[in-house]
């Protein structure tokens, strides 16, 4: 059964921007937004944001638009620049048309696709909604390829250097004090010490953190960590 249309000219706006898809900016989105609601006649009365927050987000992490949803009322309208704002999880964009239909109130793209309330306008928003998924994971899977022939060469790839390691214009290098830590804690280790042992060990031979503290169990549980899953001292050696 088709479902009654508001008529309200109340509108929540609604605007993200991830840090991986700068193509439409807020201030685009803000630009296209007014003009469609100059055109419907609609008042824009609160304008909530998540900047640097990926479609993919679930809604505890992005405020904006759990506001907008709170603010919503019946028959308001939630207006967004193109309908993959809203998200790029088709579970997700479900889950937020369900939340606004309890409020009585209906999602409305700039762009216009989608906003038919008919079974053609419901078949254009799964679409939609179906590409801009598939379109975050081709990102995904490009930003994951692309990292990975960086780090094949050496290149930073990331804020910290792997322990055993520093930056050097922008090449990762060994860093020989760090392999020398490795390398003590690997051998006690071996002979049987405990994590909490080799902690006092390397606090009593003047060893630091990075951050500059005494060693602790939880920091050597760390590097012991690091040292079965990435074995940083053949990669920093080779590269030295």
């Amino acid at each position: 059964m088709k479902r009654t249309i508001p008529t309200t000219n109340k509108a929540i706006a609604y605007i993200r921007v991830s840090t991986d898809d700068q193509r439409l900016g807020p201030d685009a989105q803000r630009a296209a937004i007014v003009a469609w609601a100059t055109r419907a006649g609609v008042e824009v009365t609160t304008w909530c944001e998540d900047l640097g927050v990926s479609g993919a987000a679930s809604l505890d992490k992005r405020p904006g638009l759990t506001r907008a949803l709170d603010l919503l009322t019946a028959g308001d309208v939630l207006v967004v620049a193109k309908r993959d704002r809203l998200s790029r999880d088709t579970m997700a964009n479900a889950m937020i048309e369900r939340l606004v239909q309890r409020a009585g109130a209906r999602v409305q793209s700039s762009d216009g696709t989608g906003n038919e309330d008919t079974p053609e306008g419901m078949l254009m928003r799964r679409m939609v909604e179906a590409f801009a998924e598939y379109e975050r994971q081709v990102i995904k899977a490009r930003t994951k390829a692309a990292l990975a022939t960086k780090a094949a060469k050496g290149e930073r790839i990331s804020g910290l250097a792997p322990f055993g390691t520093r930056f050097e214009s922008g090449m990762v290098v060994a860093d020989a004090e760090e392999l020398g830590v490795l390398r003590d804690v690997e051998a006690l280790l071996a002979t049987g010490w405990t994590m909490p042992a080799i902690a006092a060990e390397l606090n009593r031979r003047g060893c630091k953190t990075r951050a500059g503290n005494p060693h602790t169990s939880k920091s050597v549980f760390r590097l012991v960590q690091w040292m079965r899953t990435a074995q940083p001292t053949g990669r920093a050696e080779a590269t030295a």
